[in-house]
Parts: C-alpha cells; structure tokens; sequence
C-alpha cells in the first residue's frame, strides 16, 4: 500500500495552498497514510496550519536554521533522507516544486514525474505534454519511489477540517556548503494572492509598452483583490519581472477570473490558462487568438478601456 510524504510550500509564516492541492491529489487513491514535511527555522505555525489539512496523517516538523530560506540545494538531501520510509514523495507544480523536487529526484537515483493531472491508483498517472496539446498515460514501477510534482491546476484544495498529528524531527543529512541565502527582494512589496493560486488574475501584455504604464494593471488587480501576471512578452520586453510570466514557461494557473489585457494569445500563453473559468479578453485586435478561447472579448484600445473599467469598479 502507498505511502505518500508531501513537501510543504510555505513563506516561513503562511502554509501556500499549493500544499493542500498536493493532499488531494495524494488522498485520490488508496493510500496508508499522507505526511507533510515542514522544513523551517521555526516551523510551529507553518506545522499547525499543515495538521489541519482534511486527511492528512502526520506533519512531520523539521527546524533547522539553514531551512530559514527554501533553497533547493539545502532542502533535497533532507526530503531525500526522509523520504526511504515513503512509496511516494510529492510536491507542487510550482517555482518551488520545480527547484526542488528534481533535485531530491536526483539523489535518490530515480526519475522525476512531472505535472500530475490525475490518477486512478497511485502508479498509473496523467499528465500534459506539447504544451497541453497532449495527455500521455504513465505507468510508474512498483520497486521504485514516485517523486512527482502535483499540477496545481487540476486538483482543488483539500478542507482546513483535519487535526493531524505534529512530530518534531531531527534529520541526520549532510547538507551542502556551497550554496548559502543571501537576500529575498520583492518588486512590489504587495499583498496581493499568490499569483500561482490566486482565485482571480490580472495579465498584462507587451502592448503595455513600458514598465509606468503596467501599473494600470496593478491598479484593476487591486480593485478586484487578484493577482497580477504578464506575458512571456512582457517579461522579455522588462515590463515586469519573470516572477509574473503566466504560460508554458512560467506558471500554469486555474483562476476563477481571468482579465487578459493586451495579450494576443501565443500558445505558449493559452497553455498556462486553459483551465481557467472565466477569461476576459482586452484586445484591440479582433483577430487575435486570444479571442478564440476568451469567455468575454472587449475588442478596444486598452488605454481607454483600462481607466473607464477602473472608474466603473471605483464608482
């Protein structure tokens, strides 16, 4: 029977809901238990919100003043060590995930599955390729672990109705000294969600044209409490920061709501969105292939129609 350890996103305070995602692609088949490692400086808060996840067995709390930053290199042989007791060792399709699960992948001499979309049993797995385009059908072996990170999009979280156990652990890993924390900045300093998870999402594209006039995405992103993201263009063209590209090499998301603004609609593009609910289209290209997907298509200059859209919400 499986056994499955999920490695917890968090920011130090704040569980990310990427984990509890993780559970319920874990609780899809038959298991004998999910853990959840919470590697922290102090990761008692992190710990207390894990133990509340619906279905959850175990978290399992692991401090250690090098976990104060979630850097890959020092985490993987951590995950690796405790991950011999473990059929199964996820984590979330995320920046995060995408860092860090490879590398535990590595040191335990297996390969890494990656994008989960679903699963009927607990080696029998779905996931995307050619940029969605595709559903390919993997069959794991049953003498090796699985490492695999969960796709975000095609799970829903799991309830905050469990009362897990909380286990303090110290781990016997050697961990590397050529990789050290140095500074975490933030181009916003913001609260807004995270844009990985975000209920609602608010995209600009190059046609922005500079980084001044992004800020009116921001603007409607805090009218409607959602996050913000750009495209592969944007991103490239400096507008913003890689950290918000939403598509086939940034981050693929599900949002409720969807404003794509000024974004013609690559397929790179379309792949990171697909699974969203409602997608509103700004465009003043009537053509564009954005349109072709969108829920709602406003085919205008954005520069007229950002500020009237922005005074409506203000109204």
């Amino acid at each position: 029977m499986a056994r499955v350890l999920i490695v917890a996103e968090h920011d130090g305070e704040h569980l990310n809901l990427s984990t509890a995602i993780c559970v319920s692609c874990a609780a899809s088949f038959d298991n004998d238990g999910i853990d959840v490692a919470v590697l922290a400086a102090d990761g008692q808060a992190v710990a207390a919100d894990a133990a509340r996840l619906e279905g959850v067995t175990t978290v399992l709390q692991i401090d250690h003043p090098a976990n104060e930053a979630s850097l890959a290199a020092t985490w993987a042989p951590q995950i690796a060590a405790l991950a011999a007791d473990y059929s199964h060792v996820f984590g979330p399709s995320t920046t995060f995930g995408k860092d860090l699960m490879p590398r535990v992948a590595a040191l335990m001499g297996v390969g890494q599955l990656s994008d989960i979309m679903s699963t009927a049993d607990g080696r029998v797995f779905r996931r995307p390729i050619y940029a969605g385009n595709a559903i390919v059908t993997v069959e794991t072996r049953d003498d090796r672990t699985v490492v695999a990170t969960v796709r975000t999009a095609s799970y829903t979280a799991v309830e905050e109705t469990g009362s897990a156990t909380i286990e303090k652990r110290s781990l016997d890993a050697e961990l590397p000294t050529h990789t050290r924390f140095v500074a975490l900045r933030s181009d916003t300093g913001s609260e807004r969600p995270d844009l990985q998870t975000a209920a609602r999402v608010v995209s600009g594209g190059r046609a922005l044209g500079s980084a001044d006039k992004f800020q009116m995405i921001y603007d409607l992103a805090d009218r409607l409490g959602a996050a913000v993201g750009a495209s592969r263009a944007a991103v490239d063209a400096g507008l913003v920061g890689n950290d918000l590209q939403v598509g086939q090499t940034g981050k693929i998301i599900a949002p409720e709501l969807y404003f794509a603004v000024g974004i013609s609609g690559a397929i790179q593009h379309l792949t990171g969105i697909k699974d969203a609910g409602t997608i509103v289209a700004i465009n003043k290209d009537a053509e564009a292939p954005i349109f072709e997907i969108a829920d709602i298509g406003l085919v205008a200059d954005l520069f007229a129609a950002l500020p009237e859209l922005i005074d409506r919400l203000d109204s």
